[in-house]
């Protein structure tokens, strides 16, 4: 079963929205998750939510997430020259 882009777009918007005060950066799994689908059919809609804005794609080098734009204790700083 194909996942609706909109659909899955308005479950994560609103999860990480609720989740916001407790966290900020969520693993790809924990957006797998969300949509309740196997990570490799949410890969499509994960990455199409990052190219529009959506969702916002953070690594350290060895660890990659995802969380909305403008969120967590880095935000400010990255901005920053």
């Amino acid at each position: 079963m194909a996942l609706d882009y909109e659909e899955s777009k308005e479950k994560i918007v609103a999860a990480l929205q609720k989740k916001q005060k407790t966290k900020s950066k969520f693993y790809y799994n924990d957006l797998t998750k969300i949509l309740g689908c196997k990570p490799r059919e949410g890969k499509k809609i994960v990455n199409q939510l990052v190219q529009e804005g959506v969702l916002e794609y953070w690594s350290s080098g060895s660890t990659s997430m995802y969380g909305l734009p403008g969120t967590g204790k880095q935000a400010g700083a990255e901005g920053e020259d």
